[in-house]
Parts: structure tokens; sequence; C-alpha cells
């Protein structure tokens, strides 16, 4: 285990060297000079080169991205171009609400999710199967924001139940994380319908009911917990996603997380916070696919050998 370990952590030593490429270079292409965002409206030509020297983006490309790199290393992304704040500072003030509104809506959504899925397996082309896979159709189909919309409009607005936005309370999670989750426990209950269907063919599951044991350990003990080898998966890329793909959410009902403030960084084009959250939600995926591979691993020591 210690092998593959360490064969997993080095290759992913690539994949961050070629994100932060990537995020240095797309940055850099974007319009706009942050030397005259920074220097302000009424700097003249002198000062914006002052400020540009200052920044280091007048040396070439490939010593600001070693400069840049090195101090990604250190997380030192230098400071907010909006707020003259440390960056890590900024980003950190944000991370918070975004991992709990993101723990929220994976815990709902993997329970209900591989809920209707099993239930799915089980009633198999029965009523109760196909009115799990509308719903499950209907929850990928839905756009976050039309959906986000039309519940501040039903339960904020006409019913009064629910804040429109922010984050005070419990009660603050309840739009966001459902709206939020949902794509995620539709895609877990057709996953999870399709590995228990695909486990249930196999000959220890039929071999146990040959044996007389009850229906109920066959499908939680030898069908389920087979089933949901391949889930662990989903699981890991599902909580990437959604830790990284909040924007459209944490913008609806004005949560204050890294997704809008991606956007609000984006508009007004704070480079140095644009990086930190892409280099931040990049490395928060390679991280989590690691820990998915070894929690595969784990249950699957063939995958050790390969």
């Amino acid at each position: 285990m210690l092998t593959y370990l360490l064969k997993r952590l080095a290759s992913t030593i690539p994949v961050l060297v070629a994100v932060s490429i990537f995020v240095f270079g797309f940055v850099h292409a974007l319009p706009g000079d942050p030397a005259r965002l920074v220097a302000g409206p009424d700097a003249g030509p002198q000062d914006i080169a002052a400020v540009r020297a200052e920044m280091g983006l007048d040396l070439p490309l490939w010593e600001q991205y070693g400069l840049w790199l090195n101090n990604a290393v250190h997380l030192r992304f230098g400071k907010s171009i909006r707020t003259q704040e440390p960056v890590s500072t900024v980003v950190a003030q944000r991370f918070m609400p975004t991992l709990w509104l993101t723990l929220v809506s994976l815990a709902w959504s993997m329970t209900a999710g591989i809920a209707l899925g099993v239930l799915s397996g089980v009633r198999r082309g029965k009523w109760e199967d196909q009115a799990s896979m509308v719903a499950a159709i209907s929850g990928v189909s839905m756009p976050s924001f039309w959906l986000g919309l039309l519940l501040i409009s039903l339960f904020s607005v006409r019913l009064g139940w629910f804040p429109t936005g922010g984050y005070d309370s419990w009660r603050s999670f309840v739009m966001p994380a459902f709206v939020l989750g949902l794509g995620v426990a539709a895609v877990m209950a057709r996953f999870t319908r399709s590995a228990f269907i695909e486990v249930s063919a196999e000959d220890y599951v039929r071999t146990a009911r040959m044996k007389g044991a009850p229906e109920r350990r066959v499908i939680w003990h030898h069908t389920l917990r087979n089933a949901l080898i391949p889930v662990i998966t989903l699981t890991g890329l599902q909580f990437g996603f959604l830790l990284g793909g909040s924007i459209v959410v944490e913008t609806v009902f004005a949560w204050p997380g890294l997704g809008r403030l991606l956007v609000d960084s984006v508009s007004l084009r704070d480079y140095p916070v644009i990086q930190a959250e892409i280099m931040l939600f990049s490395t928060e995926f390679v991280l989590i696919n690691l820990v998915v591979d070894l929690l595969y691993a784990a249950v699957n020591p063939e995958i050790r050998l390969r």
C-alpha cells in the first residue's frame, strides 16, 4: 500500500505543474492591465510603470511564472487588487461557507441518491423504478439558476420560510444545499441503480439466494456492499464538483463563498484572487482523485498491483 501511495503522489506532481502553467497563462491572457488597475484611473504612465515593476510584470514571462509558482507553493498569492488584503486571507474567509455548503449538499444527495438507486434496483421495471428514474432525470435536467429563483420566489417571498440568501443559520442552508445537491443525487441514483443491477446478476448473489439467505441480507450484505465499490469513485468526483462548481448557486443565493468571490473577482479583474481560486479548485480535484484512488485500492487490493 505504501508503494502504491508513493506512486500516486509522484504522479500528481506533473499534473499540478501543468495546472499551474495553465492557470498562469490563462490569467495573463485575460484583457486588461493589472498594473493600471492597481495604480488607479488617475495614474500617469510613470506611475503605472512603477507599479508594473513592483509587481514584477516587467520581467519575462518565464521569470514571472517562476516567482509566482514559488510564492504559490508557500501560499503567497499577493494582495487583492480590490481590497488590498492578502489573497490567502480573502480566500480563507470564503472557504468555510463553501465547504459547509458542499458537505451538507453531499450528505443529503448521497443518502437520497443511493436510496433511490437501491429502490430502483430492487423494484426493477416496476412503478417505483420508473418514478425514481423520472425524478433522477428531472434532477439532472433542471438548471440551477432557474430552480434557485423558483425556490426563492415560493419559500422566501411568498411563504417566508427561509431567507433569500446569506450565511446565518441552518435555515440558510436548506435551499442552496438542495439546489446544489439535486444534480448529484440524480447522478448517484442512476449510477447506484446500474451498479446494483450488475452485481445482482453475479453468481455469488444467486448462490446466496439458493442457499436460502433472507432477501434483506442478500440485498444489503451481498449486493449493496459490492455495488458501492464504484460509487466511491463517483462520490469523490462529485465532492470535487460540488466544491468547485457552486458558482451559480452561491451567486443566486448571495452565499459568501468561493464561487461568488470568483465571480466578483472576474468582474473586477482581481487577477491575484482569480489565480489563487483556480489553482485551489484544481488542486482540490487532484487531491480528491488521489484520496479516491487510495480508498479504491483499500477496498480492492488488485488495484495496488497495477
